[in-house]
């Protein structure tokens, strides 16, 4: 694929698409015919933030247009993809200053101008710029290669909230809660369950679910990762060998007896096996009371519990047991995994009393 590149006297040149990379929004072209362009360098180092950049680009079709600001913020997860890693800057970014740089007072790099939040269309004070190190990263992939392998562990994971680390006995909220496994992707192979919660790689503590997105794509495939996981209160060590990303991946109704009420009443719902309404293993919700914590929470008639606080479930008369027992041993909310629509997550919802 070949592209027309303008520069700033005007002049029109033919560029050769060399590879690009959706999920990071980063494409390398070359220019044909002409190796004598200027160039600026990439910066090596994350500026602070409240160190002032300048932001270039070409609002609205103006023109090069040069603005100002500081670095307000590093790390923004705008929801644009699992790597999300955005510095937030407040210089005055507008419709068509996408792509172009950000640079620090020394005349490097620090970013690439890439999305805005605007509820009216212009600049309100808050843009977001795909960090040097990214693009470094991903340009040497894109030139050697012509696109962009990522590591992959084969899971699905969710946020460990106040909620999900008390009724794993975790004493902080952190970390990467495992909601599922791929089939026969590496993480089951090497023996992750769901329910694991991952507190490290290769030494490296995970903050955040989005962090562990991010360290396990930049691992090489075909490498080792040494993972610290959360399990069954206490901490162990598992190696997973890292697979290549795979290209289409980014890791009812029913009757209710007095028996299933019963079982769910301190969380407000309304329980049934799910054998019984077409729904395969586990129990069934049939109902939630719209003013409980479960329906603050989420659940929805239809949603099936497999696992209740650590234990597997196929009675209303199970879950009302985890749930006891839960309560009993001083938690302040009790952790089920859920399916609906295939998908797999973990939901903790508090005792109302």
């Amino acid at each position: 694929k070949t592209v027309n590149v303008t520069t700033d006297d005007g002049k029109s040149y033919s560029a050769k698409v060399i590879g690009t990379d959706p999920k990071t929004d980063v494409a390398l072209i070359k220019v044909e015919g002409r190796t004598d362009f200027p160039f600026v360098k990439l910066a090596t180092a994350s500026p602070r933030i409240g160190d002032w950049v300048l932001a270039v680009g070409n609002p609205f079709g103006l023109g090069g247009t040069v603005t100002a600001g500081i670095v307000s913020a590093r790390g923004r997860d705008i929801g644009a993809g699992p790597y999300d890693d955005f510095l937030q800057i407040d210089a005055p970014v507008n419709r068509g200053n996408s792509g172009g740089p950000t640079f620090d007072l020394s005349g490097n790099v620090v970013g690439v101008n890439t999305a805005i939040y605007s509820p009216s269309g212009g600049s309100v004070g808050i843009a977001f710029a795909i960090p040097s190190q990214t693009v470094q990263s991903v340009v040497e992939q894109l030139k050697e290669t012509g696109s962009v392998t990522r590591g992959y562990i084969g899971v699905q994971i969710q946020p460990v909230t106040g909620d999900i680390a008390d009724g794993l006995g975790l004493k902080e909220a952190k970390g990467a809660l495992v909601a599922s496994l791929a089939k026969d992707g590496p993480a089951g192979k090497s023996g992750l369950k769901s329910g694991d919660v991952i507190l490290s790689v290769n030494g490296q503590s995970i903050a955040d679910a989005r962090e562990l997105s991010r360290d396990i794509a930049a691992l090489k495939p075909g490498e080792k990762a040494a993972l610290s996981v959360w399990r069954d209160g206490t901490s162990k060590n598992v190696e997973v060998a890292i697979a290549k990303y795979p290209n289409d991946k980014v890791a009812t109704a029913a009757s209710s007896s007095d028996e299933s009420m019963s079982a769910g009443s301190k969380l407000g719902l309304t329980l049934a096996p799910a054998s019984e309404v077409g729904k395969g293993a586990g129990v069934a919700i049939t109902k939630v009371d719209p003013d409980s914590p479960a329906a603050e929470k989420g659940l929805q008639a239809g949603d099936v519990i497999t696992i209740v606080a650590g234990k597997t479930v196929s009675t209303p008369e199970d879950v009302k047991k985890a749930v006891a027992e839960a309560k009993h041993d001083g938690h302040k909310a009790v952790l089920l995994q859920v399916e609906r629509n295939g998908n797999s997550e973990f939901v903790a919802v508090p005792f109302t009393g």
